[in-house]
């Protein structure tokens, strides 16, 4: 009888052992990079980087897995800078990802088949993310959202993500343009017309692509 129930014991606490792993497996699963990508050093990265951002466009996308908001950006950039790996993206404080870019310590750049998601890109940069108080915009959108192990959305369809730590962050101030065309621009406008942008410096930490 006793064999019995110390057999029965340790039989269950064998099935609770192997439940729990496979649990902590399907949490993993669900915070780590899709599977269907690869992650790649940032020196691998192909592409030209002009048409990448300039024509292509990306998603900067910050914030967590309760909340997050992502918006549609031409303006970035990818090189070295203090020893590291580097992309910048530039923010205007009136879109709803500012805040979010604020109180992160990361964010994501996600570039896509724009055969295939032009009309996604487009409607996350023509909406605001306030006007989606229910439900998120990028999902209205037909993205999917994930997180990282650091907890930073990006969206599965992407092919190509880059999650960066911010190291640097600076608003632009018009009386230090040095091109007169610009100079000209922002100092003939009142404060409030000229709503500089804020650009952020964050170090590569991962890159995953298809």
């Amino acid at each position: 009888m006793y064999k019995n129930i110390n057999f029965s014991i340790g039989f269950l606490a064998i099935a609770m052992a192997f439940f729990s792993c496979k649990n902590n497996e399907t949490k993993t699963e669900e915070t780590n990079a899709d599977a269907t990508f690869t992650k790649i050093d940032p020196t691998k990265i192909q592409g030209n980087v002009f048409q990448t951002i300039g024509q292509d466009w990306m998603l900067i996308t910050a914030g967590n897995q309760e909340k997050y908001n992502t918006m549609t950006a031409s303006w970035g950039m990818l090189g070295e800078l203090w020893g590291k790996h580097v992309a910048n993206c530039f923010v205007n404080p009136n879109r709803y990802t500012f805040n979010f870019m604020e109180e992160s310590e990361y964010y994501t750049l996600c570039f896509f088949d724009m055969t295939k998601y032009r009309d996604a890109l487009n409607f996350c940069g023509s909406k605001s993310g306030r006007d989606f108080p229910n439900e998120n915009k990028a999902e209205a959108a037909g993205l999917t959202p994930a997180f990282t192990d650091n907890g930073t959305p990006y969206f599965k369809e992407a092919r190509l993500v880059i999650e960066c730590k911010k190291i640097y962050a600076e608003q632009f101030d018009p009386k230090y343009f040095t091109a007169e065309e610009f100079a000209e621009r922002f100092s003939s406008n009142t404060p409030e017309e000229n709503n500089m942008h804020k650009f952020y410096i964050g170090e590569i930490v991962n890159v995953w692509e298809k």
